[in-house]
């Protein structure tokens, strides 16, 4: 069978690096003798600029169609005085919404040869290896009502909705609970519910999927707390399950205990592992064209796709095994320098993985 892969270049950075991902593609597919097909698609402010929309209907015919969707980045300074629903980042949500991906796996993995890259101590980010599961189409930022409104004394006021129904916390702890039965069966999940009701039943949910799990320790943790347990600590977590907002802004914290945001793959699963595989880090207009751009953690997403909707395990551990034979060569993106390594283009990065891949 014909695995249908989309490709989504985007904004900023997004198609500097999607290219050195379209190389690896082009080498695991001739060495594993892969049967693939992929189509190239818009969004973001390039669907805009082309079609008047950050996600057009053409685009989202070609993602219900697709197996699975690959994504670089969207957006930057040249959109941010669109209307509100049709900036860039608009695109990117109604993806995720049409397709049903609420389940983002977040793996923030420490490779040994960047120990030296990151901002904390050696000892404190050794062996790191935590997976953060994000719910990824409910809560505030899909929360109704919403928007800006004048007060009777002419004052402005913003609000957002913050809500989560049992199904919706349901499905994302399974998704939690059947990750870390793969790992060190722990799962700590992070919610606010000494002040937001919604996370009071996050938690009773939590509690509840835990008992069809025997084998794997949950634990609770504050928001707060475990952003400051992350620095401190970071090696006590195995997987981290939580809400939108509170994952979006843990996974990044995370990803500087690796070395660099640049180095951090992402995976957005529907309930059947379709999914849309992107970088965590955003578009990067201020070094975009500039070839600099560390492509390593949109070719790490390309492994991912096919660990978890292709179950090709072989593909993805010879991509990521080639990711590490490059490093161990010393081959750095000016992200991940540190106080070693050749400094390297985003090109040239991509065709070193590519030949360690071909060996």
């Amino acid at each position: 069978m014909t695995d249908k892969i989309l490709i989504l270049k985007g904004d900023g950075i997004g198609p500097e690096i999607v290219n050195e991902a379209i190389k690896v593609l082009e080498v695991v597919k001739s060495k594993f003798n892969l049967d693939m097909q992929t189509t190239e698609g818009l969004i973001g402010g390039a669907a805009y600029d082309e079609t008047g929309s950050p996600f057009p209907d053409e685009s989202l015919k070609q993602a219900q169609e697709a197996d699975a969707i690959l994504l670089g980045a969207v957006g930057g300074p040249k959109w941010e005085k669109l209307d509100r629903a049709l900036t860039p980042e608009r695109g990117l949500l109604a993806i995720r919404s049409n397709l049903e991906l609420f389940a983002n796996l977040r793996p923030a993995m420490l490779y040994p040869q960047l120990a030296g890259a990151t901002s904390l101590k050696e000892e404190i980010v050794s062996g790191l290896d935590i997976m953060i599961v994000r719910e990824l189409t409910g809560g505030i930022y899909f929360g109704q009502p919403r928007g800006i409104r004048t007060l009777e004394n002419g004052e402005r006021e913003g609000f957002n909705t913050y809500v989560y129904s049992e199904s919706e916390v349901r499905r994302i702890a399974h998704v939690a609970f059947q990750a870390a039965q793969k790992r060190d069966k722990r799962v700590c999940s992070v919610d606010k519910a000494n002040v937001l009701e919604a996370t009071v039943l996050w938690r009773e949910v939590m509690e509840e999927v835990a008992k069809e799990y025997p084998d794997v320790e949950l634990s609770h943790m504050y928001v707060d707390n475990a952003s400051m347990q992350l620095v401190r600590a970071p090696k006590q977590f195995d997987v981290v399950v939580t809400g939108n907002m509170f994952g979006d802004i843990l996974s990044d914290t995370a990803a500087m205990l690796t070395g660099s945001i640049g180095m951090l793959p992402s995976a957005s699963l529907d309930k059947n592992n379709k999914g849309m595989y992107e970088p965590i880090h955003g578009s990067a207009p201020d070094i975009a064209g500039k070839g600099i751009a560390n492509p390593l953690a949109t070719i790490l997403s390309v492994a991912m796709m096919y660990r978890y909707s292709f179950n090709r395990s072989d593909v993805a551990e010879a991509i990521e095994k080639a990711v590490g034979d490059v490093l161990d060569q010393g081959y750095r993106t000016a992200d991940i320098k540190g106080d070693a390594g050749k400094t390297v283009s985003t090109v040239e990065m991509g065709d070193a993985v590519v030949a360690a891949l071909s060996k």
